[in-house]
């Protein structure tokens, strides 16, 4: 009976970090992509948090808090104050549009799925499916970094992708401590390293729109 419910619990959870995924892309407002990242985050931390207790992992309890309170919580709060602080236009613009980013969406999980379940056949199910999930939040995210044309939604890219490998190495049991530390330490240093670029590229350009960036020609003057 428990074996069940924390199975279809472990489902329900890696599901949430998913559809959160589409979420993150269906908005159209900076804010709103950063309470859906935060939401993505938590849905990650609660994912780590009921691994920890099923695996009997009391080191993935690290992992979730340190999904909940470095993503979860800082790192929108500081996105947040950088739009502020730049004066970044609040409305986020795509390459295709909203619908065909959600359909382009939709196909990424499918060749997830196509690619994922075959390879893992000899794997116990829970971990082939949540590796199937984790690989479709990795394609949201890289496709939320290839259709937005303002830099900082897609640093939220970058993190919603970061947190598709968090779910892939908490889905995957008896996998080291070490691996979440080296993600986390990653996305620490690469979010400093952004927010310093986003400092110089509106002090440069007087914007952070890559399609007025990469229409500029010249010195300002």
């Amino acid at each position: 009976m428990f074996a069940t419910i924390a199975y279809d619990l472990s489902h329900l959870t890696s599901a949430m970090v998913l559809l959160t995924g589409f979420v993150v892309l269906y908005q159209r407002r900076v804010l709103g992509v950063f309470r859906a990242l935060a939401a993505q985050s938590i849905a990650v931390a609660v994912t780590a948090a009921w691994q920890a207790y099923t695996q009997e992992a009391p080191h993935l309890y690290l992992t979730a808090a340190i999904a909940f309170l470095l993503k979860g919580v800082a790192a929108p709060v500081a996105l947040n104050w950088i739009v502020r602080r730049l004066d970044i236009h609040r409305t986020v613009e795509t390459a295709f549009g909203v619908s065909g980013t959600m359909l382009a969406g939709v196909g990424l999980v499918a060749l997830s799925t196509l690619l994922v379940l075959p390879v893992t056949a000899s794997s116990a199910a829970l971990t082939r499916e949540t590796l199937a999930i984790a690989l479709s939040v990795v394609l949201l995210g890289l496709l939320m970094m290839i259709t937005r044309r303002n830099a900082i939604t897609q640093v939220v890219g970058f993190m919603s992708l970061e947190n598709g490998l968090v779910l892939a190495a908490v889905g995957v049991k008896g996998m080291p401590l070490v691996v979440e530390m080296t993600i986390a330490f990653s996305l620490l240093v690469a979010f400093i390293l952004f927010g310093m670029f986003f400092f110089r590229i509106r002090e440069r350009f007087d914007t952070l729109d890559l399609q007025s960036i990469e229409s500029f020609r010249g010195e300002r003057r």
